[in-house]
């Protein structure tokens, strides 16, 4: 028997989703995304049906908690970002 799926995001855009399900996944953790668009021949149904991503419900946690991370660049500043770190010198 399968497992329970539990949807951690809803998204405008499937393109996030399926970065978000690249991340998971990169991680270790399965992920689907579900769409309600006529199998893309409906785009403007996703006003109405969000792009969702989903996981397992025992994967469900860590899964948020890997999508709620900053990534590494985040946490420097935009002058370290821009000037190799030299900024203020």
């Amino acid at each position: 028997m399968g497992e329970a799926m539990v949807v951690i995001r809803e998204y405008v855009n499937e393109m996030e989703a399926l970065v978000a399900r690249s991340v998971l996944e990169a991680h270790q953790i399965p992920a689907v995304v579900l769409r309600d668009d006529a199998g893309g021949m409906l785009p403007a149904m996703r006003l109405l049906y969000p792009v969702r991503l989903a996981v397992r419900a025992v994967d469900a946690t860590p899964a948020i908690r890997i999508l709620d991370a900053p990534f590494e660049d985040d946490r420097r500043s935009n002058d370290d970002r821009w000037f190799g770190g030299t900024a203020g010198r």
